[in-house]
């Protein structure tokens, strides 16, 4: 079965919903970045509320990148994303231990710091990006990016995410996005967060096989949901190239390249976001280099 985003229009069209699978997505960015269960955790939150947000840009040239930074020791979580949409990230830290906290769950809040904050940026290609910045309030991410909407965005909503992770990796990933839409009711409101209340834990319904449709329903205490649109598969898979890294290589500076040439004869970049390792020799440098040149007589 592949991931999959649906969304929805609950309590006839005032309560819009966003329902995400994504335990292949999360588990992939585990095995490519070696996690630790805790890291898993935290970035499979990171990734999923990215991959909803990325769902709500227009162009397929946008491009949405969101920063959380902590003070706990996983350091800084980044992920970007265009509008498929295809998620790619990377962690400070991969791997941290951590206890189990006093639930006896997967201690995210600790591991991720409870102060910090989240920089959404969204370039929608308009002159300028869009630049949001919030703190954090816990450090749980979920709870964190229902301050950022309300916050930076101006709308209420209710967000949940969720990883379970077992000894052979991600069992269930997923979240959802609840935003009431201008002439929701108070009723309508009162019904969604006592449904939500009764539902439990995302990554647990998933767990149980339940389907996105079944989970909003659930949540939002509609039985009548409407699906919006059902097509949305997220994917974690990175789009660098050796022809990308030359062009980082050939940023760094004249003598630097030239240093590099002389004592390694030989250069090795690593991307960040998916750790392939990529090979320059020394007569591939001195082509950079000699371009280098050109680029400045131009």
């Amino acid at each position: 079965m592949k991931d999959k985003i649906i969304k929805f229009l609950a309590h006839d069209g005032r309560i819009s919903v966003v329902c995400a699978d994504t335990t292949k997505m999360v588990e992939e960015a585990r095995k490519i970045h070696d996690m630790s269960p805790v890291v898993t955790a935290a970035f499979g939150r990171l990734l999923t509320i990215t991959a909803i947000m990325a769902t709500e840009m227009k162009g397929s040239k946008d491009k949405l990148t969101v920063q959380l930074k902590g003070n706990g020791p996983i350091g800084v979580m980044i992920a970007t994303a265009n509008n498929k949409p295809i998620v790619k990230g990377y962690v400070t830290n991969p791997v941290v231990e951590m206890p189990l906290n006093e639930d006896g769950k997967l201690d995210v809040g600790g591991a991720v710091g409870y102060e910090g904050y989240i920089n959404v940026v969204k370039d929608i290609g308009l002159k300028d990006p869009y630049v949001g910045i919030s703190p954090l309030v816990s450090g749980e991410i979920a709870e964190d990016f229902a301050n950022y909407f309300v916050n930076s965005e101006q709308r209420d909503s209710a967000v949940a995410l969720g990883v379970l992770v077992d000894k052979n990796g991600v069992r269930a990933s997923g979240g959802y996005l609840i935003n009431p839409m201008p002439d929701a009711t108070e009723e309508d409101i009162s019904i969604v967060e006592q449904s939500i209340f009764k539902a439990g834990a995302m990554s647990k319904m998933l767990d149980q096989n339940l389907t996105l449709e079944e989970i909003a329903k659930k949540i939002t205490g509609d039985e009548n949901v409407q699906i919006i649109e059902d097509d949305i598969v997220p994917e974690f898979k990175c789009d660098c190239s050796k022809e990308h890294m030359q062009d980082a290589l050939m940023t760094i500076g004249k003598e630097e390249l030239k240093d590099i040439i002389e004592k390694e004869g030989k250069a090795e970049l690593v991307c960040h976001f998916c750790n392939k390792k990529y090979q320059f020799n020394k007569e591939e440098l001195e082509y950079i280099l000699k371009n280098i040149d050109t680029n400045k007589e131009e």
